[in-house]
């Protein structure tokens, strides 16, 4: 008989079961306006720039006016004024910007496009987490320092790119790091990346901050500017627009 009882009990306690029993209704989740235009900023977004000023931005090395051009809608880099990183800070968001190689650009690997975006700045000059930008298009280099990569710790998962002269996306969730009381690390951070609308980077999390020699090291932060990089290669400047970003709340 108690063989018999198991299935009639769980009979009986799915007919008193009531689709109600599952849905949940508060809290509702906010309403954002999404772009008309594929890429644009939607209705909750910090516009960083929009092709007019540069009234976010500051010199990394003195915190002065940033310096860079901007001239018909675009932002170029000028590698004679160093580094630009936003006046304000961030923790965990979700970021839009697009970038473009010059058509006529020279040089190869590491020599040819080199910048970056560091999606939290942590000192001066490239002191920080990288999000590498280089030419992508027929340009080897080591993988771990090519477009999309992480820079010297995750390569990406595929190749993206677009030819020189034509305008690319990076779109990114990055989770900044955490860390203890004390300073040590609890978690670390990670991105997930887009190029293109591809995914390159996924939930990828960083040994610490992107260094060109060395052990990647993980000073204590709460929050951090996003940087653009001024790098020291011969080749033409590269060159930035519709950047925004979306500040996120911690994962629970």
């Amino acid at each position: 008989m108690l063989g018999l009882g198991g299935p009639v009990i769980g009979s009986q306690a799915m007919a008193q079961a009531k689709p109600e029993d599952t849905e949940i209704w508060k809290p509702v989740p906010a309403v954002v306006t999404p772009a008309k235009e594929a890429g644009g900023a939607p209705s909750d977004a910090i516009v960083l720039f929009d092709g007019g000023d540069l009234k976010e931005w500051v010199a990394t090395r003195d915190k002065a006016p940033a310096g860079w051009t901007v001239a018909d809608g675009v932002l170029i880099v000028d590698k004679t004024r160093g580094n630009i990183e936003t006046k304000r800070s961030f923790r965990d968001y979700q970021l839009h910007l697009e970038w473009r190689i010059p058509a006529d650009i020279t040089g190869s690997g590491q020599a040819r496009g080199n910048s970056g975006v560091f999606l939290a700045s942590t000192g001066a000059g490239d002191a920080g987490y990288e999000l590498q930008i280089l030419d992508p298009y027929q340009n080897p280099t080591y993988v771990n320092g090519q477009a999309a990569s992480l820079y010297k710790q995750h390569p990406p998962l595929v190749n993206a790119g677009r030819k020189p002269g034509e305008w690319q996306v990076y779109d990114v969730v990055w989770r900044a790091p955490v860390f203890g009381p004390d300073g040590a690390l609890v978690s670390p951070a990670t991105a997930t990346v887009l190029h293109n609308g591809v995914l390159v980077q996924d939930n990828a999390a960083f040994a610490g901050e992107t260094v060109y020699i060395g052990k990647p090291p993980s000073r204590p932060f709460t929050s951090a500017p996003i940087k653009l990089q001024a790098h020291g290669d011969p080749s033409a400047p590269i060159s930035f627009r519709n950047i925004w970003v979306r500040e996120l709340p911690p994962r629970p």
